[in-house]
Parts: structure tokens; sequence; C-alpha cells
């Protein structure tokens, strides 16, 4: 008699192992990861100092571009002193032409401190689609710190 069983009805051992249910299981957690991982990276960022900072020292001769948000929620782009107050359309607009005519330019998001948070992401995140891959936040040291 052959096939698996022998004549005192015992079976063979298996030399093989079914891969197929762990596939199965890969497939399944890649389609989990494929679909969140998109989800995961959505948001606006931002590098934010883990300690006390020094100021920054400019190495080029350009000015920054300062964009603020005052206490009402006004905006307001700044390039060499002139500050010019904008609604957040405009905004968009203005930073990208001050970008194509000085490529580089450093951009500085200065807030006041009684603005809501979800304001000044807002502004982030228009700066974000407006191509400023490179954000740095204006702060003031604390009282004593100098």
């Amino acid at each position: 008699m052959h096939g698996p069983f022998n004549r005192m009805g015992r079976r063979k051992p298996m030399n093989e192992i079914n891969v197929v249910p762990f596939i199965d299981v890969m497939l399944v957690l890649l389609v989990i990861f494929m679909i969140t991982a998109p989800m995961l990276t959505q948001g606006v960022e931002v590098e934010l100092p883990q300690t006390a900072s020094e100021p920054i020292e400019d190495t080029e001769d350009r000015d920054p571009i300062i964009v603020s948000v005052d206490r009402q929620g006004e905006y307001f782009v700044s390039l060499g002193g002139d500050e010019t107050q904008v609604s957040l359309d405009e905004l968009s607009q203005r930073v990208v032409i001050l970008l194509e005519r000085n490529p580089g330019t450093q951009v500085l998001v200065r807030g006041d401190r009684n603005v809501s948070y979800g304001q000044v992401v807002t502004l982030m995140s228009t700066l974000q689609t407006s191509g400023v891959t490179d954000v740095g936040l204006i702060s003031e040291p604390p009282p004593g710190k100098s």
C-alpha cells in the first residue's frame, strides 16, 4: 500500500510547511500599512527647539520674510522693514512672489501669545502650500535671560 499511510497505520511526517496562511496575513498587513501611511504624514512640519536656543546668526545679507499674526488674528508680511497687512489668500500669493524673486530666503513666523494655536497652524499650513519648506518661529527669551 502506497500513500501517506504505511502498513502500521502511522502517517508519514510532512516535510513541507504550508506558507499560504503566512502570505495571506502579510498581504493584509501590507494593505493596512498602505492605507494608513499617508494619514500619518499629514500636517504641518515644524522643527521646535528642545532646549533654550541662541539667536540665529544670519550668514547672508538677505532680510528674512517675517509673517506675523497679531492679537486680533490679522496677518502681516514684512520684508526689509516695510510691513503690510494682508488676508490669508493674499499672504500666500505674496510669499510665492517674494520667494520667486529671492529663492532661499528665510521665512519666520511671529505670533502673538494670545492668538489661538489653530490660527498659527492655519498660517503655517498656508505657508507650506505656498512652497515654503522651512519655517522658523520667532520668540522672546524669558524675563531675566539675555
